[in-house]
């Protein structure tokens, strides 16, 4: 399985947690790492040359701090750009059918904060429903996403421990839950059912 990490940020340059991530998948021959903000530092974004990138992958990866309760505007920005009509939806615009898609967000509040009661009010889940809806109107599956939650007051080792699972989280085919449902099929089916 082939992966591209689609990564957007505010501010690179002062990023730690989202720097950190991007390295650890450095390690990784079957992830390439595609970071908005160094390759359009004027955010002229190259729409044939993105759709031709998409087209390479099995697995689309959407990495950003989660700011305002969306993306950071270079990622909203490149949706607009690049999920064309007819070519990404609509009459025609099948390029994406098929493929998987997540999240990969950094999230300031701690994750209590992100329900029914909490100060945020909604969870995660609800607040990612634009981000989904692109993925199904563009024929791809969308997975759980990757999460830090309290990204803000995250210790060096508590990073450390979320950078090494980030890798092996986004590169596990049973994200996509027809793979895992698959397998315990088979597991039933070799031990003779329940």
């Amino acid at each position: 399985m082939k992966i591209l990490v689609i990564l957007g940020h505010l501010d690179y340059s002062k990023s730690k947690i989202n720097k950190r991530l991007a390295e650890e998948l450095r390690e990784y021959n079957q992830i390439t790492l595609h970071n908005l903000n160094k390759e359009y530092p004027d955010e002229n974004i190259n729409k044939d040359k993105e759709q031709k990138l998409l087209l390479e992958y099995d697995r689309i990866v959407f990495q950003f701090p989660f700011y305002w309760y969306s993306t950071p505007h270079i990622l909203k920005k490149w949706q607009d750009v690049v999920l064309e009509y007819g070519w990404a939806f609509g009459p025609g615009g099948t390029a994406l059918k098929g493929k998987e898609f997540l999240c990969t967000i950094t999230i300031g509040g701690p994750e209590d904060s992100y329900q029914s009661g909490g100060y945020n009010n909604y969870s995660i889940s609800e607040l990612l429903k634009p981000i989904q809806q692109m993925a199904n109107l563009t024929g791809m599956k969308f997975l759980a996403p990757f999460k830090i939650h309290s990204s803000v007051v995250l210790t060096e080792e508590q990073l450390e421990i979320k950078a090494k699972e980030y890798p092996k989280y986004i590169l596990n085919p049973e994200l996509n839950p027809e793979v895992a449902l698959e397998r315990i099929k088979k597991e039933l089916e070799n031990n003779g059912g329940l």
